[in-house]
Order: C-alpha cells, then structure tokens, then sequence
C-alpha cells in the first residue's frame, strides 16, 4: 500500500471495507492495455506513432495494418462496446446537460475540479507542469470534451466524444510512463501516477458530484435524466481506462466511489494548493476576459462559488480565501426558478437561451486556439511540459 493512503484507508475501513481496499489496490495499478500501447510507440518518430494513434481513432486498418501489436490489441478491444452500453439511453442526459451548460459548467470548474485537484492526482499534473503553465488549454480541452460526450452521437464509433475519451486514456498512459520514471517520483509513498484509482475517481466525481452540485445551484432535473447521464459517463469513463471493479453502475455508486476516495486521500498538500488556486485564476482567461480588474472580480466570484460547492471544510483545507457564502446557493437556485418560470411564459425564450449557452460553451471551448478545432493526437514526450512537443 503506498504509504500516504495508510491513515485514510484504516479510518474509511469501518464504513466500506471492500470499497476502501480497492480503491487503495488501484493506487498501485495503471491501465495495463493503454500501458503497453504505448510503450510499444516509444521506438517510433513522434509524428509516426501519431500516425498510427490516428489510424486507429479514424479505423484506418492499412495504415494500422503497420502499427505495434499491443497499440491494435488496443484498438481491437475497445471498438466494440459493451453489452450494458445502450445509446439511446443517452439523449436525455445530454438534453438535460445543454439545456442548463452554464450551470454545469460553473459547478464543473469551480466545484468538482477543484475538489478532485485536492487528492494526489494533483502531483501527477504537478509534475508535468501541465495545469500551472497551460491552464488556460487544460480547461478549454476540459469542456470541449464535456461537449463532445454529451452531443448526439457523441459517444458512438466514430463520434467526437468516444475519440476524445480515448485520446484522455492514451495520454495519461504516456503521462504515467513519463512521470514514473522520473526521479521525482515517490512510487512508495504515492502509487502510481495517473492511476486506475484516480481515474476512477475523477470519473465519478465529473458525473455524480458534478450532478449534485448542479442541483444545488437550482438546476432541475428528473430521474431520467440524472441517470441517463451517470449511463453517459459510465460509459466515458469506460473508455476512459476506469477499471471495472471500479467502475460505477449509477448515481449512488458514484457518489459511494466519491466518499471512500477522498476519505482514503491523505489531506491536501502544497501542490494540490496550487492547483486548486492555478485552476480558478484560469477560469477567466478560459471566459475570454483580459482586463486585469475584471478578470480579479471573476476570480473572486469563482472562489465564493467554490467554497459553497465544496463546503467550508474542504475550502479551508485548500486555503481558498475565506468569504460569506450564506444565502449563495439560496441565490443561485432562486434565480433559475425565474429563469424557467420566464421560459414557461414565453416559450421561444428557453429555445434562444439554451442556443445562446450553447454557442458560448463552443466559443469558450476554442477560443483563441484554432488549432484545436481539430483532434491533435500528438503525445507527450517529456515530463516537463514546457520542454515536451506541443501536444
């Protein structure tokens, strides 16, 4: 067991034994199919083995035809999906998510990200430098893959979502392969980088908490849609690389997972601090605001919204500046009652609101970064980010 989950996974033990030891046993354990894909690229030029990660996304079986074997066992595994995989019981979480995006949005970087960065995922970005130098692109990648999974067809062979998903998987595979063999890294003490546990994790937490935390700014939604979207991103999180004896059913599974990972986590550290803070300055540059005075007072929103998404104890522990959040949310769910009373009286108001918050989430998504309109499935090929090829 690495050695800073000890006190927490001995206190979570009395509450869910089998979840805890698992949790802990994934710590430990990587994405052993990603693993050897992409071991098997580090031979190749950095723009063959891009090549060959392209023919697989694209399902271009000459070009492929030349790949390592392990990269199409890779290809092979994940093209067919799996038997509790239905996509027609995905539209209506993916209605539900567009319908409300600036909510979901909000909840998503101010409050599960921020949470999620207060577990030991935080030193594996850490120690790329990925998220304090390139926050602004961490974010935008962020939502434009939120985007993707959620659109019609998003997740099917071909779509947006499914490629983007694996993409995630392979480049934490290489991040994992890069990060290990540093000599900065305390295997001992932290596990593996990148590891099935986390991604697991960040999995459930990106859906169960995230839908939570919506519904606590006043967002609505009904049983169909709460679990057509956990089935959205049961399926993402599949892709994704989250193993199966972690991987979550629905809604009160994720949120079980959620528990017993940040009770197992040792209490937030120096780097998942500036984590925390490096991806809430961001959140203004990602909304296209350059003016210093603005871009503070956004700032300072986003960190009073986190600390009521998140609650005091979890603020005070990532030193998030303190601030009164009594009667936020209260405001927050209140004038989205308005908001849909107005759209129930004028009809053709929800319709132009919800294209509006759409068009805002595509531009946010991309803004300012053209070559991304398109998939870039260049890998990483340094730990250090400012030193990797651009990716």
């Amino acid at each position: 067991m690495p050695s800073a989950y000890r006190d927490g996974h001995e206190r979570t033990r009395s509450s869910n034994a089998d979840l805890a030891d698992a949790y802990v046993r994934h710590a430990s354990i990587g994405d052993p199919l990603a693993d050897a894909a992409v071991e098997s690229l580090a031979p190749f030029r950095p723009l063959q083995a891009r090549r060959f990660i392209e023919a697989g996304m694209e399902e271009d079986a000459k070009t492929l035809a030349n790949a390592p074997r392990p990269l199409r066992e890779f290809f092979e595994r994940l093209s067919p999906p799996p038997a509790w995989f239905d996509p027609a019981a995905l539209h209506a979480g993916g209605r539900a998510y567009h319908a409300n995006s600036d909510v979901f949005l909000a909840a998503h970087v101010a409050g599960v990200l921020v949470l999620g960065f207060s577990t030991l995922i935080s030193k594996s970005f850490f120690a790329t430098g990925r998220l304090t130098d390139f926050g602004v692109k961490r974010l935008r990648r962020n939502i434009r893959h939120l985007i993707e999974i959620t659109l019609p067809g998003g997740l099917d062979r071909q779509g947006e979502g499914w490629k983007l998903s694996v993409r995630v998987r392979l480049i934490h595979a290489q991040s994992r392969r890069l990060i290990a063999a540093s000599p900065n890294w305390d295997a001992a003490s932290f596990g593996l980088p990148l590891s099935a546990a986390t991604i697991a994790f960040a999995s459930a937490n990106f859906s169960a908490t995230l839908l939570r935390m919506t519904m606590k700014a006043g967002v609505r939604l009904s049983r169909e849609e709460r679990d057509s979207f956990m089935r959205l991103w049961r399926y993402s999180a599949y892709l994704m690389g989250a193993p199966e004896a972690l991987l979550f059913e629905g809604e009160e599974d994720a949120l079980e997972l959620c528990r017993v990972a940040l009770s197992c986590e040792p209490p937030p550290d120096d780097e998942a601090i500036i984590m925390a803070h490096c991806l809430i300055n961001s959140a203004p540059l990602v909304a296209g605001i350059a003016e210093p005075g603005e871009r503070k007072a956004l700032a300072r929103y986003v960190y009073r919204v986190s600390r009521a998404l998140i609650g005091r104890e979890n603020a005070d522990r990532l030193r998030l500046p303190p601030q009164w959040t009594l009667g936020l949310l209260t405001y927050l769910r209140w004038r989205r009652r308005c908001h849909n009373a107005l759209a129930r009286l004028i009809p053709g108001r929800r319709r132009g609101r919800t294209a509006d918050k759409f068009i805002a989430l595509l531009k946010t998504a991309i803004a300012g970064n053209p070559p991304e309109v398109g998939i870039n499935y260049q890998m990483p090929d340094d730990v250090d980010a400012g030193r990797s090829t651009p990716w």
